[in-house]
């Protein structure tokens, strides 16, 4: 009945591949990436990531729009969020955005201040570059 074929991603899975945003850091601007990144501090920009996990922790802070196959978040989103494969919120997840999803799974307590957009398999759009970031290249 319930489909348990597909594992989640871990940040375990991106070992050697994992970047950490440290709780009291600020990093301000885009991130583009391959791998993991773990968001314990506070992130004002965009994360890009053609495949790979996003990680916001309880702590965790990221205004800007999260673009990646694998996201869990239990911490401060100010944005949309785009996973194209998996979303995860936790019991302490807050979301000021539209959230664009494969598959979520939501615990009880998550806040969502947004739309719920639910991506079809075979949308390869969803991790394109937006227009505004295609320019500056």
């Amino acid at each position: 009945m319930w489909n348990k074929a597909k594992p989640k991603a871990d940040i375990q899975k991106f070992s050697g591949r994992t970047s950490v945003i440290a709780a009291g850091a600020e990093l301000i601007g885009d991130m583009r990436f391959q791998g993991a990144v773990q968001v314990d501090g506070r992130l004002s920009g965009n994360l890009l990531a053609t495949e790979g996990l996003v990680r916001v922790s309880v702590e965790g802070q990221v205004q800007g729009e999260i673009r990646a196959p694998h996201v869990i978040l239990d911490g401060e989103v100010i944005g949309d969020v785009y996973a194209s494969e998996h979303l995860e919120l936790g019991a302490r997840a807050r979301v000021r955005g539209n959230l664009h999803y494969g598959l979520m799974e939501m615990a009880m307590g998550a806040q969502i201040e947004g739309r719920l957009c639910h991506v079809k398999d075979g949308t390869p759009r969803i991790l394109e570059l937006p227009a505004s970031l295609e320019a500056d290249q």
